[in-house]
């Protein structure tokens, strides 16, 4: 089975979630993406978030949340999501950049339009009370 390895920026307030929709696709993501050879978490936390969002993660306060497996969205049924979340302050204002065509903050009863490995971040941070 093969795996697809991503960082992801878990960003909550006031029982929301910062989620994207990139153009062309009809669901909304979680803010960040695949690792470039050699990166750390961390590194690729920073540029994704960077490239994405268009604001600067303050290394020293990433902390780890935790990591989930899923079904990728639009794969062949033999391709799982490994989605390895970080909580982290940020420098700047969030605003969509690159690929992104908007951000939105989401919560609990939007499970409709966003990826199978999302539902479980979800169901994570409301169990938490991160999330409404």
């Amino acid at each position: 089975m093969k795996e697809v390895d991503k960082i992801a920026f878990i960003e909550t307030k006031n029982g929301q979630i910062l989620s994207t929709k990139s153009k062309g696709k009809s669901k909304y993501y979680i803010p960040g993406g695949k690792r470039e050879l050699g990166e750390t978490d961390e590194q690729t936390l920073e540029r994704e978030i960077l490239e994405e969002l268009d604001v600067r993660i303050k290394n020293d306060t990433i902390k780890y949340v935790g990591t989930f497996k899923a079904q990728s969205d639009g794969a062949k049924e033999a391709v799982l999501v490994k989605m390895t979340c970080y909580k982290a302050e940020y420098d700047g204002i969030l605003s969509p950049k690159s690929e992104i065509e908007e951000i939105r903050w989401l919560n609990y009863k939007d499970l409709d339009i966003i990826s199978e490995v999302d539902k479980k971040i979800f169901g994570f941070l409301k169990e938490n009370g991160d999330l409404k």
